[in-house]
This record gives structure tokens, sequence and C-alpha cells, in this order.
């Protein structure tokens, strides 16, 4: 199995990296792994003519496009912040998350095809939120939309998100052992609805 690991934390040395260290370290030994910290690459994360026109690709955008296109289970690590990812992970969505290659609009309806189909993916978010009151009081924004708006959208199944907090006022010291043994457990129990359903994506929508 083809696992990629992307840790959205633009800070180096932070928590989230400490539980994508725990994910990693928990795969079977049979995973293939590759791992990137947002942080280290170059890129805008502008999507500068919406879908009017071809935002024109970094060669780091690319490299990325190519490792989501191969993966069999991508997992996305990051805080949750004013109700959302980072700036660098909202972006990266922006710029790849494309008609054509993640999805496909129909022409003569609403629809659209899902084509990570095939795939399956994880998110773990920290947020000094109580995961609890973010359900109450929030409706699980955050929760829900990654899993049905972005992941789900684009075919990814199952999606897995699991929200760690609060992190704040000790709580990561608090729950250290609780939550590992929860990213753990995400590590040991990866498996795709219709893997024999994958198609490469990536060429073609280069070709158009």
């Amino acid at each position: 199995m083809n696992v990629l690991l992307i840790d959205g934390h633009p800070d180096e040395g932070r928590y989230v990296t400490h539980l994508l260290d725990c994910y990693e370290n928990a795969l079977p030994s049979s995973c293939t792994v590759t791992r990137v910290a947002l942080r280290d690459l170059n890129y805008s994360p502008n999507l500068k003519h919406g879908y009017r026109k071809r935002t024109d690709w970094e060669p780091d955008i690319l490299m990325m496009a190519e490792r989501l296109d191969a993966c069999d289970h991508v997992v996305f690590a990051f805080p949750m912040w004013w109700g959302a990812e980072p700036a660098m992970l909202k972006g990266l969505l922006d710029r790849l998350v494309l008609p054509g290659f993640m999805f496909t609009y129909h022409e003569n309806d609403t629809w659209w095809d899902k084509n990570m189909v095939g795939r399956s993916a994880d998110a773990i978010i920290t947020m000094d939120t109580p995961p609890w009151f973010h359900r109450l009081a929030h409706g699980n924004a955050i929760v829900q939309r990654w899993k049905k708006q972005v992941l789900g959208f684009c075919g990814f199944k199952p999606v897995r998100i699991l929200p760690l907090g609060q992190v704040k006022f000790g709580g990561a010291e608090k729950h250290a052992a609780k939550w590992s043994g929860k990213v753990e457990k995400l590590a040991l129990t990866i498996r795709q609805a219709e893997p024999n359903k994958k198609e490469p994506q990536l060429e073609r929508f280069l070709s158009r």
C-alpha cells in the first residue's frame, strides 16, 4: 500500500508533527510511505484565475499532484485555526482539487464524477476547542467539511476524521498516551472501500 502523509502545520517541531510520527511508526512494514511537510514546499496558495483558466503549476504542486494520484491512502494532519486549516493547506486544496483531476463536473447536470475513487483518507485535526464543544456549538463544521465537501467529494472512501483537543492548558500532555493510541489505531486499520476502482488521473488532466 502506498501511503502519503501530509504535515499541514506551517511551523516545525509542533504537536501535529509528533502525531504524524506516531502514525508513520505504527504503519505495517509492507506500506510504502511518502511524507511531505507543506512548510518545506514553494508554491502560491492563490488559485489566481479560479476555474476560468488553468493556473500554471509550480514544481512542488506538480510533485504533490503526482503523489496524490499515486497514493492508495492519504493522511492530512493539521491544526484548526479559526475554524479551518492553515492557509498553506487551504491553498494546496485550491491548487490541486481541480475539475478534470480530482473530480469532473458533468456537462449537462449538477453532478460530478469522483476521480479519487479507490483511495482512502484520514485527517488528524488538533484544536484548542474541545471536540464535544465544537460539535455542539459549531455543528462539527471542519469535520463535516473535510469528510463530505473535500475528501468525500473527490471519492476518497472511507474518510476518517480524528479531532483531538483541547490541546492548550496542558491537554496535549494530559492526553498524550490516549491520543497517540487513537492515531496508531488509525494507522493499523487502513482499508480502501473499492481499491479495484483506483485509476490514474494526472496524465489525462495534464494532456488537456
